[in-house]
């Protein structure tokens, strides 16, 4: 007679749990292949710990679609893996990554292109810029990373903001008549405008795309690093506006002071800065109002009526 086999113990993979909040997000926003994504997503990280030898040293964390593991190598090396959708947004990650090379941002230590699976230095997540008590000082800090992430001319094959800009355009006389309030509706108006004049110029350089306080984490090597890039070819003055709405002042004098900061720190046009600022607010709002909200946001109206000259 054949005994049987002893059950056996936890899996890693079995270790592994998705955050509910990662789980309800991907299936929100992704549909049926969000939700397939999700469920495959302790597999996928199984896979990649065996692969290249790595062991969880942590509680797993999220950012807004990916999941992302503290693991140790077979060296005793602390890193990050990242797991996330491969999409259009994400797909340049490595790009950017690689061409940054750690200088003002974090390390690409590995990268498998078929999932878009990363191995990232390990920063401190507990300390981000909101954690800096002088919000002055946390956008001094902010636009000195900008000033050396946007010095780089963008990798080839990124998508370019003068197509960004052109679907933002396309999209303004649809999006005009769901805002019922006229001054809104001649604000967004305005800003389609703004763009219109500097799209023919979209720029070259390696974009962020997304820094703001909460992507920019203290690390060892460096004070600060930026993750989470969702990198595009353009103008630098696409970039400012994390910098003005995040850890929002809405006083006029305090969003000149920002904006001035910003342009002399990255060496920019003025006139081309506020113009790319206000695609900005055009892009967040044309978001907004495909999500369904009734109107512009406070942040967005304030900004771009102190750009625009009317406060």
């Amino acid at each position: 007679m054949t005994e049987s086999a002893e059950p056996s113990g936890p899996t890693l993979v079995d270790m592994i749990e998705v955050p509910h909040a990662l789980a309800d997000r991907l299936a929100r926003h992704g549909g049926e292949a969000g939700r397939a994504f999700a469920t495959a997503l302790p597999d996928l990280a199984g896979e990649f710990l065996d692969r290249w030898e790595l062991t969880p040293g942590g509680p797993p964390m999220h950012g807004w679609s990916a999941l992302a593991l503290p693991v140790t190598g077979p060296d005793g090396a602390e890193s990050v893996l990242k797991l996330q959708v491969l999409d259009e947004e994400t797909v340049g990650e490595p790009v950017a990554l690689r061409a940054w090379d750690g200088a003002g941002a974090v390390r690409l230590l590995r990268h498998d292109p078929a999932t878009n699976t990363i191995l990232l230095e390990r920063l401190d997540p507990a300390r981000d810029l909101t954690s800096v008590e002088d919000p002055r000082e946390a956008v001094r800090l902010l636009a000195g990373l900008l000033a050396r992430l946007t010095a780089l001319p963008a990798p080839a094959g990124l998508r370019g903001l003068g197509d960004v800009a052109a679907d933002m355009l396309a999209e303004v006389p649809d999006a005009l008549p769901l805002l019922g309030d006229e001054d809104e509706r001649r604000l967004l108006a305005d800003c389609a405008a703004a763009v219109r004049e500097v799209a023919g110029e979209p720029g070259d350089r390696l974009l962020h795309w997304d820094l703001h306080y909460e992507n920019v984490l203290a690390g060892d090597r460096e004070p600060w690093l930026a993750i989470d890039p969702k990198p595009l070819a353009g103008d630098p003055g696409f970039d400012l506006m994390p910098a003005l709405d995040n850890r929002f002042d809405p006083a006029a004098a305090e969003i000149r002071w920002r904006f001035d900061l910003l342009t002399d720190a990255l060496g920019l046009d003025r006139e081309r800065a506020r113009a790319w600022t206000l695609a900005r607010v055009l892009q967040n709002s044309l978001w907004d109002l495909e999500d369904g909200e009734p109107g512009l946001a406070a942040e967005q109206t304030r900004v771009a009526r102190v750009l625009l000259g009317r406060e």
